[in-house]
């Protein structure tokens, strides 16, 4: 809401949209909907995402109301290793979007398992 309320009042021309910070990716394509319909400029931001949510960042950034460059980048600006196998790679200032169902990523459970510190079954 209050991304609605600071169009209404004309107090910004562009909204940058990181799902983590708004509450998750339904919320992040609501308020794109209701930025396009507005004619409000989007970009997704992230917050250092493994490599799950910055697949869900490169799927949410691929909408069409989203005009303006992200801040999604490869993952080996923040990890020395991701927990998904191939994970995001930037390339010539781009990432490529995956064209199947899905996010386009496997867990890589060998390291998943080794970087775990504890479970619960319960």
């Amino acid at each position: 809401r209050i991304a609605l309320d600071a169009i209404e009042l004309g107090a910004c021309s562009i909204v940058n949209i990181k799902p983590g910070r708004v509450g998750g990716y339904l919320e992040a394509r609501r308020i794109h909907d209701a930025c396009v319909a507005r004619e409000v400029a989007v970009w997704c931001g992230g917050m250092l995402e493994t490599g799950i949510g910055r697949a869900a960042n490169v799927a949410l950034a691929a909408l069409d109301g989203f005009t303006l460059p992200g801040d999604i980048s490869g993952a080996d600006r923040f990890w020395q290793r991701d927990i998904v196998v191939d994970p995001i790679v930037m390339r010539d200032g781009e990432v490529t979007v995956p064209s199947t169902p899905g996010l386009g990523f496997d867990l890589d459970m060998d390291f998943l398992d080794a970087i775990t510190t504890a479970t619960n079954t319960a």
